[in-house]
């Protein structure tokens, strides 16, 4: 055995440390004894450098060209991203060596990778954080077509070549065991929790930025806006709110970006909305928190379909975790996470969505007992420090003799809906 055992992490969809999942899993992992490598593309502003080291991880970055949009796009730049992973995976295996490759999804192609290096006895993770197939349905609208089951395809590929595989949520878990055949014992879920130390409840109001909007109440959306997010939803609502319900004191801060940013902002200006949504663009996660704390409620929008239904949605967890009380659909995994910390609106439903916004701001006891269920729930059951021991248990699975450096790993686990197992 090896004095540390060494991993090399994929991503494609995401440069490193940007991607939140990928890096904390990272860190959990160099944190508890073992070596670890990353290769990601090169981001647009942020992750330019092609090597760094950080946080005792080794990051090599690829440059990534920009392609046309649409399904010919996707599959150039999938080519070129296996490609180069590839590459420096070489490059990673001369200079540092590794035992597992562990590789996060989309796209489900690096089971080839993994496929290749199992023929010198290293071993495989299938990281799931998103069904690759809904994906491709909800961006195209396209069912049942050739390149939708060359995708199922691929999955089942990663699935089988794969020693471990780990999902974000049960429905996913589900999803391995049906479509995948994969075996419960072969599966583990590590949700995406949220790291309490860096969502500090506060009870002071940043009054100099308070100041900056009109509106004496803030609804917040944070994360990323693409097609299938469903901010759109959340505007409509506060139209709803403002035009027909005469509530002009209501804004909407919308942090982040996407591509739908620009009809987003379209939508905003055809509904007269200008002087009530605000968009903030990407922010550095200290100011995302500076301006979170300052909202009333946070919005989940992301509408009902076959990706959604299987996803869980960081942005909920990250309101619970600063005790936000949150309004969204009625989606299985976002029951499953925020339980009694969310009012539920019928699949996609606007007025419904609008009706419980009004609701939460009509009572202040409520969205304060509501935000307090949502922060003892992220701290018993939904914190990275506790979902991450599934992740260190997968790891013991593959490596039964390793020992931790800084800590010992618990023998702890939670079940599929994220409670502790003792």
């Amino acid at each position: 055995m090896s004095e540390s055992e060494k991993v090399l992490m994929l991503v494609e969809n995401a440069s490193v440390p940007g991607d939140p999942r990928v890096w904390r899993e990272a860190q959990t992992l160099a944190h508890n004894g073992y070596q670890v490598c990353i290769i990601s593309p090169r981001g647009e502003t942020r992750d330019t450098e092609p090597y760094t080291y950080l946080d005792g991880i080794h990051i090599y970055r690829y440059h990534l060209p920009t392609v046309s949009a649409g399904t010919w796009g996707y599959i150039q730049e999938y080519s070129i991203a296996l490609l180069k992973t590839f590459a420096l995976s070489w490059n990673v295996l001369f200079k540092h060596g590794f035992d597992v490759i562990h590789a996060a999804n989309p796209p489900d192609l690096f089971f080839l990778i993994g496929a290749f290096y199992r023929l010198f006895g290293k071993k495989f993770i299938f990281d799931q954080h998103d069904l690759a197939p809904e994906i491709f349905n909800v961006k195209f609208q396209r069912r049942k077509t050739r390149l939708y089951k060359l995708l199922c395809l691929l999955e089942r590929c990663s699935y089988k070549t794969a020693h471990l595989v780990i999902t974000t949520n049960g429905s996913q878990k589900q999803n391995a065991m049906l479509r995948g055949k994969c075996t419960p014992e072969k599966i583990f879920v590590v949700r995406n929790g949220p790291d309490l130390a860096r969502y500090q409840v506060t009870t002071q109001v940043d009054c100099t930025l308070k100041a900056q909007f009109k509106q004496r109440f803030l609804l917040a959306y944070i994360g990323v806006m693409g097609r299938q997010d469903g901010i759109e939803y959340a505007i409509q609502a506060l139209d709803e709110l403002v035009h027909k319900r005469q509530r002009n004191d209501i804004g909407l801060v919308l942090m982040g970006d996407g591509e739908q940013l620009v009809a987003l902002k379209a939508l905003t200006a055809q509904l007269g909305l200008e002087e009530y949504v605000y968009f903030t663009g990407w922010l550095q996660r200290t100011e995302m928190l500076r301006y979170l704390s300052i909202c009333d409620i946070g919005l989940t929008p992301d509408p009902s379909n076959e990706l959604n239904d299987h996803s869980t949605m960081l942005k909920t967890m990250e309101y619970m975790a600063l005790s936000k009380p949150v309004v969204a659909f009625d989606l299985p995994e976002t029951r499953v996470s925020a339980e009694d910390a969310a009012l539920y609106a019928t699949h996609n439903s606007i007025h419904e969505f609008a009706d419980h916004i009004e609701t939460l701001l009509a009572d202040e006891t409520l969205r304060r007992t509501m935000g307090q269920k949502g922060r003892q729930r992220v701290e018993e059951t939904l914190c990275w420090e506790r979902t991450s021991l599934n992740l260190l248990q997968a790891y013991r699975r593959l490596f039964p003799h390793h020992r931790a450096s800084t800590r010992d790993i618990p023998t702890i686990i939670t079940d599929d809906n994220g409670s502790i197992v003792l």
